[in-house]
């Protein structure tokens, strides 16, 4: 068994030495790319603002559609903001601090809070001992049938997607962020303080500007719409039927990362609006690539070639997956219980 071992790490050694001196390169933040990024997102982002305004004298049918297409922006948005929380958009951190509030007061979301979180996310993906920050809620199908009602209960309320993708995302980013981690330190309690005084000042001023009714309905309307589109593409990266779950010491970062998150391959203008994050198994395996060099860096090996894209239309289907089964290393729905449940009973006759 030790030498099993030693041999393991030295396989995981060589191959992350790999994977290094391919990545490293890619990781060099470019100032034009960036500085394109924030003109080609924040300027029309505020261009739809001003519409959505002058649209009110309208009618409410141009406002909606135009509040719609702001939440794409704001997907977009986000990734620049995410980015600058893993200090990959731009070389210099103050600039990444300073970008990162800014986009942080556009998306509700308080910046060296939420750095710290997930960066933990990155750090546990994939590891059945570590579940429980910045990630979906995920139980296995052992953990689900040794519950109790009242906690499977809360499970398929968590796991239904209207909850899920609609519920959710507003709560997230317009409640739950209000409030600092028990465990966050001073600076990530900070973050989440001055982060809710500076929205309060925003709203205060587009209330003024808009009506607080009209602003209230825009901003729930543009929040949404950014919000359910992020949290399906997070739940799509990291729910997947395949995907890479493990425990202890045989968790391997390399294969959380490209067999943990994966290669969602969107239509050209689905991956611009979502800031390339679909190349989310490059993004784990190195998150100091920023989010313009993510698809070059896919294109640069065979190694990367070899992760299975899901696109679009096969997306749908992680919707029907819930439970991990631990023993063939799978998602399943939850009719695969009375499959289970069957196979454990025949299993205890022969015993």
């Amino acid at each position: 068994m030790m030498m099993d071992s030693e041999a393991t790490q030295g396989t995981n050694s060589t191959r992350v030495e790999e994977w290094r001196k391919l990545v490293v390169k890619f990781e060099k933040p470019a100032l034009g790319p960036a500085i394109w990024q924030l003109v080609n997102t924040l300027g029309p982002y505020a261009l739809i603002w001003y519409l959505m305004y002058l649209s009110l004298a309208w009618h409410w049918w141009i406002t909606l559609p135009l509040a719609m297409l702001a939440g794409m922006f704001l997907v977009r948005i986000f990734i620049i903001f995410h980015d600058c929380g893993h200090g990959s958009f731009f070389k210099s951190s103050r600039a990444n601090a300073v970008t990162g509030f800014v986009t942080g007061v556009l998306t509700l979301t308080p910046f060296h809070h939420w750095k710290w979180e997930h960066a933990i996310h990155h750090a546990s993906s994939g590891n059945l001992d570590k579940r429980g920050v910045g990630d979906i809620w995920t139980m296995t199908v052992e953990e689900y049938l040794a519950s109790s009602r009242a906690k499977r209960f809360s499970y398929r309320l968590s796991r239904n997607p209207l909850v899920l993708f609609l519920l959710a995302p507003l709560y997230l980013f317009v409640v739950h962020q209000r409030f600092p981690k028990a465990k966050a330190n001073s600076r990530e309690r900070w973050s989440v303080y001055w982060m809710n005084l500076a929205i309060l000042v925003v709203a205060v001023g587009m209330s003024l500007a808009f009506g607080w009714k009209a602003y209230l309905i825009l901003q729930l309307t543009v929040t949404l719409v950014a919000g359910s589109m992020g949290v399906w593409m997070f739940y799509v990266q990291h729910q997947f039927e395949d995907v890479y779950w493990e425990r202890g010491e045989e968790w391997d970062y390399c294969s959380a990362a490209l067999e943990g998150s994966s290669f969602y391959k969107l239509p050209k203008v689905l991956q611009w609006f979502s800031g390339n994050i679909g190349f989310h198994h490059i993004h784990h395996l190195s998150s100091r690539i920023p989010n313009y060099n993510l698809e070059k860096c896919h294109r640069s090996h065979p190694m990367f070639h070899s992760v299975k894209p899901i696109t679009l239309l096969g997306s749908l289907k992680c919707a029907a997956y819930r439970l991990w089964d631990e023993e063939n290393k799978k998602l399943v729905g939850y009719r695969y219980l009375r499959t289970y449940i069957k196979q454990s009973r025949m299993a205890g006759k022969q015993g």
